[in-house]
């Protein structure tokens, strides 16, 4: 491999554009475990990384994908050998260094995952946005939160996060209330196992948020931060947890101590980004096992890498619902 094609996101006075390149081998990273991409994913991290001023992105150029998944194709490290199939997203990966659009990739071993279970396909459809899915669901478990104390809202619930975070709360017992913009997907959250489908969180956004408003949920899975996460963390009932890891709805929060020290609510925040390899690598097995999801082809579409970047523009406009596939290989 002395050359291979990449999607390359360079900035200037414009703005960023992006175009398929060829690079060098020379142009990849520094690291001990080299791949071929089979697939990659699209997050709104991805989106963010084109958009300026988007806050993810170190230096241009660089080639975006904060996921990937593929073959092995030369490794210094006694982990991993030729023909392993491996995953990686989080850490710098399409942000600080190039990621996962583009043929071939390389990656330090100790940011590597073992498939094991997982084809690559299934590993990219997962992503980030299934395994943060998979930590919030997990964090209010941990935290005590059981099927019979009551319904777990998830907000932002056609987004990547909430349509895997439905499904696996509904396959763990729980009473599931998604709460989205998009109505026309009440009957596709309900097939992922929502209980009931309801609107955005606040019902009232010009409303004057409340310290502590009725009690409603046992706990929440948020992806949209803001002002809904303040309507959420106002609701929980006495004991309850809110797992927050977006921010679509506004990095702000609006909010009081009152549901912390009156109802014993908690904010639990997901990062997947720089979660230890061990932690990392454990959690994805059991997504390969007893948590893999259930409807994943269902949420799931394919797009092929040269055309993702319209797929990209529906996310950072919100109009996109489930999880994209990026086709790398042969997908240029």
């Amino acid at each position: 491999m002395e050359s291979f094609q990449a999607l390359v996101a360079r900035q200037d006075d414009d703005g960023i554009d992006v175009t398929v390149e060829t690079l060098e081998e020379s142009s990849l990273p520094p690291g001990e475990v080299t791949v071929r991409v089979l697939y990659s994913s699209v997050n709104f991290k991805d989106a963010l990384a084109l958009t300026p001023k988007g806050g993810v992105v170190r230096e241009y150029p660089i080639v975006p994908g904060i996921d990937l998944t593929g073959e092995v194709v030369a490794s210094e490290s006694p982990d991993f050998t030729v023909g392993d199939l491996v995953l990686a997203h989080g850490y710098q990966i399409g942000t600080g260094h190039h990621g996962g659009y583009a043929e071939y990739a390389r990656l330090p071993a100790d940011q590597v995952v073992a498939l094991g279970a997982l084809t690559p396909r299934e590993g990219a459809a997962i992503g980030t946005a299934g395994f943060t899915a998979a930590m919030s669901v997990q964090a209010l478990i941990d935290r005590g939160i059981t099927p019979q104390d009551g319904p777990i809202v998830v907000t932002g619930a056609t987004g990547g996060v909430g349509s895997v975070s439905i499904d696996l709360l509904a396959a763990a017992g729980f009473e599931v209330v998604a709460s989205t913009g998009k109505a026309d997907q009440a009957d596709r959250l309900r097939a992922l196992g929502a209980a009931e489908v309801i609107g955005r969180l606040p019902a009232d956004p010009h409303a004057k948020p409340r310290p502590l408003a009725k009690t409603r949920w046992a706990g929440a899975v948020d992806c949209v931060g803001g002002a809904t996460l303040a309507d959420v963390l106002s609701t929980l009932r006495y004991g309850g947890a809110v797992a927050a890891s977006g921010l679509t709805g506004g990095a702000g929060l609006n909010t009081t101590v009152m549901p912390f020290i009156l109802r014993g609510v908690a904010l639990l925040g997901i990062d997947s980004v720089l979660l230890r390899i061990e932690p990392r690598r454990a959690l994805w097995e059991r997504l390969g096992g007893s948590l893999r999801p259930r409807h994943l082809a269902d949420i799931t579409h394919e797009v092929d890498v040269k055309d993702v970047v319209s797929v990209l523009d529906e996310v950072r406009a919100g109009r996109y619902a489930g999880r994209a596939v990026v086709k790398v290989a042969g997908g240029f």
